[in-house]
């Protein structure tokens, strides 16, 4: 089991948000951290159309600040639970929320949901070994990250 200060931090903090925002029943959290060490949080939207309930996943907010302040993401946690009762259970980001952080690279270290619970994080390159930017077809994508389009502004 890998757990190092930042993850452990990010878990805290999603603990935290949830139990501030969700003080009674189902309550869910994400956090993503940056490279320059900035931490950026986001829940869960409720709409009144079920529908579009799904459409946006805990942790998509929290990504969108780190690319609205132009920050790389180098981890991404989103932490849920059922009630106040209930254990806290990691979730393994959604196959869209892998694509949205494979922007910043395949080194990406992501939550990942475990049989026993624990805290663990892997590199999205882990966790998609055979994603399809590695086709021949798709030369030149497989290093497609934040610093290169940054470097192209």
């Amino acid at each position: 089991m890998r757990n190092t200060d930042i993850e452990q931090k990010m878990y805290n903090m999603a603990i935290e948000l949830i139990n501030k925002r969700y003080p009674k029943g189902w309550g869910g959290a994400g956090v993503v951290r940056t490279e320059d060490d900035n931490y950026f949080t986001s829940i869960y939207l409720d709409a009144i159309n079920p529908a579009l309930e799904y459409q946006l996943c805990i942790e998509t907010g929290a990504m969108m600040e780190a690319y609205k302040h132009d920050s790389r993401v180098t981890h991404s946690l989103c932490v849920k639970r059922d009630d106040e009762e209930s254990e806290y259970e990691i979730l393994t980001p959604c196959g869209t929320c892998q694509e949205r952080l494979r922007f910043w690279g395949d080194r990406v270290m992501v939550g990942v949901t475990t049989p026993g619970n624990e805290l663990m994080f892997v590199a999205l390159a882990e966790l998609q070994p055979y994603h399809y930017s590695t086709a021949k077809s798709m030369q030149g994508m497989e290093d497609y990250d934040f610093y290169r389009r940054l470097n192209e502004k």
